[in-house]
C-alpha cells in the first residue's frame, strides 16, 4: 500500500535501493564464488570487474539514499518470499508497503547487472541461416 502524497518518482527510489541492495548481494556472492572455486586461471580479472560493477551500484545506492534524506523516505527493511520481495518503508511519518513480483526482478536485476559490468546490451541471441 502506497501512503499519502507519495509520487510514482519516490516509488521508484525505494525499488531502486532495493534492486541495489540485491544486486550487491548477488555480485559479492559471485566474486567469492570465482575467488574460491580454483577453476579459473586468473579469476582477479574476472573479479575485478564485479567488484567495479558493485562499486558503481554502491554509488547509485549512496546518491539514493542523500535523496531518500532529501525527502524524508526510510526502507525499514524487506524480504523474500516464494512470490517476490516485499518492503516496508516510512514517507513523511507515513508507512507504506511495496511488492515486486519475482517474474520484474529478474529481468530488471538481470539488465541492471549488465549496465554496471559495462555490457548495457541485451543478451545476445544466435541468427542462425537456415
Amino acid at each position: 500500500m502506497a501512503v499519502p502524497g507519495i509520487s510514482e518518482d519516490e516509488l521508484a527510489l525505494i525499488r531502486s535501493v532495493i534492486l541495489l541492495r540485491m544486486i550487491r548481494r548477488i555480485l559479492e556472492r559471485d566474486a567469492r564464488i570465482l575467488e574460491e572455486s580454483g577453476m579459473l586461471k586468473s579469476p582477479e580479472l574476472y573479479t575485478d570487474m564485479i567488484h567495479n560493477a558493485e562499486r558503481r551500484a554502491s554509488l547509485v545506492q549512496q546518491e539514493i539514499q542523500a535523496e531518500f534524506k532529501r525527502r524524508g523516505i526510510k526502507l525499514l527493511g524487506f524480504h523474500q518470499n516464494e512470490e517476490g520481495i516485499e518492503a516496508e518503508y516510512t514517507y513523511k511519518g507515513f508507512r507504506g508497503y511495496m511488492k515486486i513480483l519475482w517474474p520484474a526482478l529478474r529481468s530488471e536485476i538481470s539488465s541492471r547487472i549488465r549496465a554496471y559490468l559495462g555490457n548495457d546490451m541485451a543478451p545476445s541471441t544466435p541468427n542462425f541461416m537456415v
